[in-house]
């Protein structure tokens, strides 16, 4: 809980800072880029650190693309990546269900890049695309077609988010034994003009309607902490986790025991920040990053 100001370090302490951890997890959207525009100079940060022979993984919420369609758009951005540093939701939605030896059908509210992940693996999905309200609610409610032998519904970020869906998501979710998973539970994303929801606004619909808690994927949750911890075999101790969202990417630092940089970039600003360290919550405590900059690009100069 310090918050401290990588500005104000001197040489000597910012060396101490970058020469403290072996591996750099690091949040994408609103850390490294925002759409398709790069965030001052990330991917020579993100470069550098591999040069300096730090793993290096990119761990996202967002459940829109699939693990190779990250690596194109590292690459397109300039950012040296692999498949194998890619830590996305679709892909660990798909991990899941496979470790559980699932062999139903998944139904989907959400995008392709779950869906290709699922068929990665071989794992039958449906439900991707619009499904629009055409009829009223009784017609709905008596002529909705179910698929057979649904054993999954899995929610993600989905631009055609409608009733009829969740009218489906939760009468699946009524079957004996059907699986209940969320990709993450961000709950919007901020524009110049809008607020964006984000894909815990569909899940917390979906959980209202099912009267059922789900399984959640991503940060800062259990299931992305074992992986991360298990899978690639990371000492925690010599961690550094980077992100934009204090309640997302600071919340996994902490209950990692990871060291935490919040870039000013993105969702969380400095003053919350520093409310939440005044704070005699300990929830809130938790939010609290071990150091903050204004954006990445800031550690160049000193790597």
């Amino acid at each position: 809980m310090a918050l401290k100001d990588l500005s104000a370090f001197t040489p000597q302490e910012y060396k101490t800072f970058l020469d403290s951890f072996d591996t750099v997890l690091t949040d994408c959207d609103g850390v490294l880029w925002m759409g398709n525009d790069i965030i001052s100079t990330a991917p020579d940060v993100m470069n550098r650190f591999k040069s300096m022979g730090k793993k290096v993984f990119y761990v996202t919420n967002n459940s829109t693309k699939t693990r190779d369609e990250f690596v194109q758009k590292c690459k397109a951005l300039g950012f040296n990546s692999t498949k194998e540093e890619i830590v996305s939701t679709a892909h660990l939605t798909a991990n899941y269900l496979k470790s559980q030896n699932f062999n139903k059908k998944v139904y989907i509210v959400g995008s392709s890049g779950i869906a290709k992940e699922l068929d990665n693996v071989g794992i039958k999905n449906f439900g991707v695309g619009p499904d629009p309200m055409t009829t009223n609610m009784t017609k709905l409610v008596t002529e909705v077609k179910l698929e057979p032998d649904v054993g999954a519904v899995v929610v993600g970020f989905d631009e055609h988010f409608s009733l009829p869906k969740m009218l489906k998501a939760a009468t699946y979710l009524e079957q004996k034994g059907s699986l209940f998973i969320a990709t993450n539970t961000d709950e919007r994303f901020p524009t110049d003009t809008h607020i964006m929801p984000g894909t815990g606004s569909f899940v917390a619909a979906i959980r209202t309607c099912a009267e059922r808690d789900p399984v959640i994927m991503g940060k800062p949750e259990a299931y992305i902490r074992e992986y991360l911890i298990k899978e690639h075999k990371i000492d925690p101790s010599r961690t550094l986790m980077i992100g934009d969202r204090c309640n997302t990417d600071i919340l996994l630092g902490t209950r990692c025991g990871f060291q935490t940089l919040l870039v000013l970039t993105g969702v969380t600003k400095l003053e919350e920040a520093k409310k939440w360290k005044e704070s005699k919550d300990k929830d809130l405590n938790d939010l609290v990053p071990d150091y903050f900059t204004e954006k990445i690009g800031d550690l160049l100069p000193h790597m």
